[in-house]
Formats: C-alpha cells, structure tokens, sequence
C-alpha cells in the first residue's frame, strides 16, 4: 500500500477514536449546545485527523483542537484565530496557498507540509491530561513512521514540543542528553530532523503580545532555509 494510502488509513481511524471518554463526552457536548454564533452549523464533533501530504517535509505539531474552531470544522487550526495566525504566517512562506483557513471546502492546500497535534480532541479549557495525551501519542507515532520525507518539525507551544519528543522516542528515535528545553525559536537535531519551537498562536499569547506576527513567521522563514 502507498504510503498515502496508509495515511488516509491511519486517519480514517482517527477519526473514529474513543479512547478518552472525558473527551468523548467534551466534544460531543460542545457539537451539540454549539456557540450562538454558529448554531446554524453542523459541528464535527469528532478527533480531527491530521492536514497534509504524505510526502511533506515539512510537520507542524500543536496542541490540540478548538472546541469551536477545529471541533467544529473537522480540520486542524480551522475556524478560529489561531489558525487565521498560522496559515498567514505559513503562506507567506510558501508552505499554504492562502493565508485563511474558514472551512473544510474553501480550497486551502498545504504546500510540502503535514499538520498533526498532540490530542486530537477538543479538552475541557484546552488542557488534556497526561493519560489522554498517552492516549492519543500512537495516532502521532503512526504518522512519523509513514512521513519519511520529515525535514523540519515545528512545535507550537511546550507541550506540543514534549509530545513530539515522546513520539520521536516510541517511534524508536534516539533522543539527546540532556533534553531539549523549549522556547521560541528553539532549535535541536534529531537524526536529519531539526526540532523548532514556536509560541502557540493562540488567543492569550498574541492578544498579549507574547507572540507577534513576525516573530510566528521568522519560524516559518528558518523551516524554509533549513529546507533550503
């Protein structure tokens, strides 16, 4: 089976997942009261498989999905302004074709690039436990094994870059000693793979300034010379 094959596999199954019965019972919950603002939509409602080619060099981690943005649409980063960050800041890069993601069937195509995250579950205040990070790590380790064309990974936020180390390790990579500590703009070697770290785009980080514009797309400029 291509590799491709094997991803849209590995997704569908994803898609079905029932693990974490705390977020089984969030995200349903949320499909169903809705917010005011969108109570004429059909909520998704499900984990969110992971955006992308098989054949990217490029992989994104976050965290986990929106409860309204992702939980609603049925993609990652899709529907709220931590997406309306990310892909701005992507296509201007050259690694998205537009810089907005509003919906499943607005066009959007990543270009050389794969966005997976640690939980694919919308969580109660956006904060997955331990165990349902456990959970849901196999569903990464998975897509690792079937990305042999991963270059460059950015980690968006610190526990985005913790599950990918936790990933990179079950998938049977080696890890250094002492291990990486994040920031942003953090950079770390893995084997052919350089780790960069980046603030989240959430809400709280660029509403306060933490993360600005230039500095999400400074990550994205050292992904593409890197790739260079």
């Amino acid at each position: 089976m291509r590799p491709e094959a094997r991803l849209e596999a590995l997704e569908a199954r994803v898609v079905r997942c029932r693990r974490c019965p705390r977020l089984v019972a969030w995200r349903e919950e949320v499909a169903r009261t809705k917010r005011r603002a969108f109570a004429n939509e059909t909520y998704w409602g499900k984990p969110i498989p992971a955006f992308g080619s098989a054949n990217a060099r490029l992989v994104v981690v976050g965290l986990a999905p929106a409860a309204h943005g992702g939980n609603r649409t049925g993609r990652m980063f899709t529907g709220d302004r931590s997406g309306d960050w990310l892909y701005a800041a992507m296509h201007a890069h050259g690694f998205a074709s537009q810089p907005t993601s509003v919906h499943k069937g607005d066009g959007l195509v990543l270009k050389d690039a794969f966005i997976t995250a640690g939980a694919r579950c919308a969580p109660p205040d956006n904060k997955p436990t331990r165990e349902e990070f456990a959970n849901c790590r196999p569903w990464m380790v998975g897509e690792l094994e079937l990305l042999q064309g991963m270059r460059v990974v950015v980690a968006l936020g610190g526990l985005a870059w913790t599950e990918f180390l936790l990933a990179w390790k079950a998938r049977g990579g080696e890890l250094p000693r002492p291990l990486p500590k994040f920031a942003h703009r953090a950079e770390t070697l893995l084997e052919g793979v350089t780790l960069l770290g980046s603030y989240h785009p959430s809400q709280q980080n660029t509403s306060t300034g933490r993360l600005t514009r230039p500095m999400l797309e400074g990550v994205f400029a050292r992904a593409r010379t890197l790739l260079a």
